[in-house]
């Protein structure tokens, strides 16, 4: 298959259907829209549309995209953020302890669903598959806000198209705040700025180029995705006229299967405050950052000491498998497997200006509890397996509403998950993402030696929802199942492995 014949999987044009050769979707028996109940009294109510659009991304033609627009129904009025020029976003700011209506309208040509990651919800709040809606469907969405202070997101959740939608632009930040976090007196207003890094392709047309799961050829479904560029907020760069003072920098990797080495141009450390679950308990410097698809990292950057008119930038360095611009992962998978490249990229870029005082670094963050294994802690392995040219947990694929054995967990516990990757015949990389609850990092093993050196880079001391498992890593994760029933998912958030069907259910009872 040449490589025009592998990428016919274009967003033609608004309103039309995308990605010709996804997984089509199966009208599950259960698939009707939650409604609002009048048992539940919202503090902030919204509506979330998910439509086509097009938008002047690059220099000719527009890009047909599908984006999310929201709106306050109740509530403040700056509870729903719209990113100008994007099709990026919306953001969405809650507190927490809000209540919260989310009346999501299908609006593009696909069946959905809206998962928010990294939130702790009820099951039928959490995006589940077997609860999508079809084009013109609607879901509501009613659930309090129990996560701490954190930059968690939002994105489609349909079982084979996630990363179909994903890439045509549905993703927005759900941003939390809290009195702890309030208390550390971080920089906000203009000062508080959020990115999303996403790896795209588009053709001579300005149009996106996506290979799903099924039609990128069975070397290109296994590997993931790669785009060509690297847009920040969907677009190609981002520049802020910056006063000589101190900002807080969100980032999110909404690629769909791209990790990146995150770093400063002018090669100073990187302060991290805030990982995927929120703020850290004291700050930590890094080299540079590794951030796989759906990690999330927070900054502290400050520009008090530079000269007025330097230009600071922010670097995207791309770390793929099979190919050229493997970065610092090397050579670890066959030679002569496919990937797009794309360069390194410096996707937000400070011009300093006049000094604004200093701010101080707070020494101390949040109180974040040592990760103790309780005494009698139930253990479980998780091996990420390859067969018959496809993913899986345990050689075991997704099914609609299947739950093993071993994926069933008692109320109230608190349990040790392993991640093994050692698979031996695909290495890859797999971000793994658990929904319904938030983790610790315990510890890694068997990290191969030239793959140590990124380690300096993780942030595995805060609290997570997604980690990176290299090969020939095992990764042990501590988590505690005490705030819903239900049916959850776990899976690889490379998209494209996800759509294959590297995901599984868990049930809590």
């Amino acid at each position: 298959m040449t490589m025009d014949a592998r990428r016919r999987h274009f967003l033609k044009a608004a309103g039309a259907s995308a990605v010709t050769g996804a997984l089509s979707f199966a009208p599950w028996s259960n698939m009707t829209a939650l409604a609002a109940t009048t048992t539940f009294t919202p503090d902030v109510e919204i509506e979330l549309a998910a439509l086509p659009d097009e938008l002047q991304l690059l220099p000719g033609a527009p890009t047909a995209v599908w984006r999310y627009v929201g709106r306050v129904l109740k509530g403040p009025a700056d509870a729903v953020q719209s990113l100008p020029n994007s099709y990026a976003g919306p953001i969405l700011r809650l507190r927490t302890g809000q209540k919260v209506r989310i009346r999501f309208k299908n609006q593009i040509r696909q069946p959905s669903i809206v998962h928010w990651h990294g939130l702790i919800v009820p099951e039928q709040a959490d995006g589940h598959p077997r609860h999508a809606v079809p084009s013109g469907g609607e879901y509501v969405y009613e659930f309090e806000v129990r996560n701490r202070a954190g930059s968690y997101w939002f994105h489609p959740h349909p079982h084979g198209d996630t990363g179909t939608q994903v890439y045509g632009g549905l993703a927005g930040l759900f941003l939390v705040s809290d009195d702890e976090e309030r208390a550390a007196r971080l920089p906000e207003g203009e000062r508080d700025i959020s990115i999303v890094l996403a790896d795209r392709t588009f053709d001579r047309s300005n149009q996106l180029v996506y290979e799903s799961a099924m039609g990128g050829g069975m070397m290109g479904g296994m590997t993931g995705f790669f785009g060509e560029r690297i847009l920040a907020n969907g677009r190609p760069s981002l520049s802020f006229p910056s006063a000589a003072g101190a900002y807080r920098v969100r980032l999110l990797n909404g690629s769909n299967s791209r990790i990146y080495r995150i770093a400063r141009s002018d090669r100073k450390p990187l302060v991290a405050i805030a990982s995927d679950g929120g703020l850290l308990a004291a700050p930590v410097t890094k080299p540079f950052l590794v951030l796989g698809p759906a990690e999330r990292a927070e900054l502290w950057i400050d520009f008090y000491d530079a000269s007025s008119g330097s230009k600071i930038a922010l670097v995207a360095e791309p770390l793929d498998f099979g190919g050229a611009g493997m970065g610092m992962m090397g050579g670890m998978m066959g030679r002569g497997t496919r990937t797009q490249t794309a360069a390194p990229s410096s996707f937000a870029q400070f011009t300093v200006g006049h000094g604004a005082g200093r701010q101080k670094l707070p020494e101390r963050l949040a109180t974040l509890a040592p990760a103790q294994i309780p005494p009698g802690t139930q253990r479980r392995e998780f091996a990420l397996t390859q067969g018959h040219m496809r993913w899986g947990i345990n050689n075991r694929t997704f099914q609609m509403e299947e739950v093993a054995p071993d994926e069933r967990i008692r109320f109230g516990d608190t349990e040790v998950w392993e991640f093994s990757n050692r698979n031996s015949m695909m290495p890859m990389p797999h971000p793994m993402h658990i929904h319904g609850v938030q983790f610790r990092v315990i510890e890694r093993i068997g990290t191969p030696p030239d793959l140590q050196g990124m380690q300096a880079g993780y942030l595995d001391g805060g609290v997570k929802d997604t980690v990176l498992v290299q090969p020939g890593e095992r990764v042990r994760v501590l988590l505690s199942f005490k705030d819903y029933r239900g049916l959850f998912l776990y899976h690889c958030h490379n998209l494209v492995h996800e759509d294959m069907g590297m995901m599984r259910n868990y049930r809590v009872a």
